[in-house]
């Protein structure tokens, strides 16, 4: 068995389990396995597989099969260019929220800017972290209410170089902050309870519930999040809400019960669904 064979025979395994892309995941488990980069798997495809690292692709590909993402699988997942580790009590970082931090950066003036950042449910603090990278002067905090998820920012923020300016509590939702924030951001769960059970098998049994359930109407976290926005935010301050699909009216409704303005539609990601809804205070 060489490593060429090896990679060959997991994709065909992948392909025949209806994965979508199943030479790319072959590709990446591979690499786990064999320890070797896409360059090292072309160079030493003719080479032997050793017997303990073929066997470990075979038991990673075992467990593609059975449906769990190739970011579980590694433990790890890339977002706005940096790497993050994931836990049990994380959501998986998605191209998705990439556009909640565009319209965050937009948001936020120059980028030399002194910042006071909030990240609501901040999971494995990629929003938070992605910010703090691209803003040099700003500092944060990540509240989540599982403690694993605030424990699993805290490492991803010293991996990064971010730990000096930033900080991580377990809380619930804004109970645990004083206010004053120049930029509040979330990622809420925001899946009607009802439809959790229709998700793809990915999602519906890797991802973690709390970070997907949003109640009945999938609109929980928002009510709670909009109510205290007016105390949380600086007086000049802008909230940024990651939606789903067909939330926008709803929660900009909510924010103008609140008090709140809405600062234009919603930012649009890749597909074109509403995803990034900005907010501030009314104009007095």
């Amino acid at each position: 068995m060489t490593i060429g064979r090896a990679l060959r025979e997991a994709a065909a395994r992948l392909a025949e389990a209806g994965v979508d892309t199943p030479d790319l995941d072959a590709r990446v488990l591979a690499g786990q396995a064999f320890g070797l980069d896409r360059a090292g798997l072309i160079a030493q495809a003719d080479a032997p597989a050793p017997r303990e690292a073929a066997a470990e692709l075979a038991a990673l590909v075992d467990r593609r099969v059975a449906g769990e993402p190739v970011a579980r699988i590694l433990g790890r997942r890339e977002f706005w260019g940096l790497d993050f580790a994931l836990a049990p009590a994380t959501l998986t970082p998605r191209p998705d929220t990439e556009t909640l931090v565009e319209e965050a950066l937009k948001r936020a003036g120059p980028r030399d800017r002194p910042l006071a950042i909030a990240d609501l449910g901040t999971g494995t603090g990629c929003i938070l972290l992605a910010l703090l990278n691209e803003r040099p002067n700003a500092f944060g905090v990540g509240v989540d209410r599982s403690a694993e998820a605030a424990a699993a920012a805290r490492a991803n923020a010293v991996a990064l170089g971010l730990g000096a300016r930033s900080a991580f509590v377990a809380g619930d939702w804004t109970t645990a902050l004083k206010g004053g924030f120049d930029l509040v951001v979330s990622n809420p769960p925001y899946i009607a309870s009802a439809d959790i059970g229709g998700l793809d098998v990915e999602v519906r049994e890797h991802d973690p519930l709390a970070a997907l359930d949003g109640g009945a109407d999938g609109l929980d976290a928002y009510r709670a999040i909009v109510a205290d926005l007016p105390r949380l935010l600086a007086p000049e301050g802008v909230a940024v809400l990651e939606l789903g699909a067909g939330q926008e009216d709803e929660v900009a409704a909510l924010a103008r019960d609140a008090g709140l303005a809405v600062l234009g539609p919603a930012r649009r990601d890749l597909g074109g669904v509403p995803r990034a809804l900005a907010l501030g205070r009314v104009a007095s």
